[in-house]
């Protein structure tokens, strides 16, 4: 099971961001505006990572009931999904395998596997998140909203690894810092560029 659905995916940013269906959000959208092509999604999944790991990707993304589809099937172990067109700007990410259960935990609300360190690429950046709410979909006065450039996760590492990085609500996005802090689900978001 992949996730039920993946609420705003942003700094995963939020998945990271918070996870919401490329495909959900896509018919949510105006009228007046079609879906994305397959084409047009697997294009946009490539771009959360490095070239060589992206066209070795599988491409995936999900339906309106949340049934996830495979757009196309890879052979690096590496799982990328396209932009969510319902976020205010682009956000596509890359995962590896255990990236990919970790947030099939994260989106069941269930505790990731301990020790199962994963590796994600939001090589696009991502759009607003809760910098300390797992499960915020919008900014409020108490989750710390923010913004994240290109970047790299590393999720599922032991506590003990995040306590070498700050763990601010605020954090500065220029420089390595601990997203969800003090959760199951805290992870490193690290800048590239």
């Amino acid at each position: 099971m992949y996730a039920s659905c993946l609420m705003n995916r942003t700094a995963l940013a939020a998945c990271i961001v918070a996870l919401t269906c490329t495909a959900q959000a896509a018919t949510k959208m105006h009228a007046d505006k079609k879906a994305p092509s397959d084409a047009d999604m697997i294009a946009s999944a490539m771009k959360a990572a490095p070239a060589n790991v992206a066209k070795g990707a599988t491409i995936v993304t999900m339906d309106e009931h949340s049934n996830m589809h495979t757009l196309r099937k890879g052979t690096n172990g590496f799982t990328c999904m396209p932009d969510n067109p319902a976020t205010p700007g682009p956000d596509p990410m890359c995962m590896d395998a255990s990236a990919m259960e970790w947030v099939n935990a994260w989106v069941g609300h269930k505790a990731p596997a301990p020790g199962k360190v994963g590796f994600m690429y939001m090589l696009e950046g991502g759009t607003d998140a809760s910098n300390t709410d797992p499960y915020a979909t919008k900014p409020d006065v108490s989750n710390h909203w923010i913004k994240t450039g290109p970047h790299i996760m590393i999720v599922g590492a032991d506590p003990a690894f995040y306590d070498v990085y700050p763990k601010s609500a605020d954090p500065d996005t220029s420089q390595p810092y601990v997203m969800w802090a003090g959760t199951a689900y805290q992870h490193l978001m690290a800048p590239i560029r």
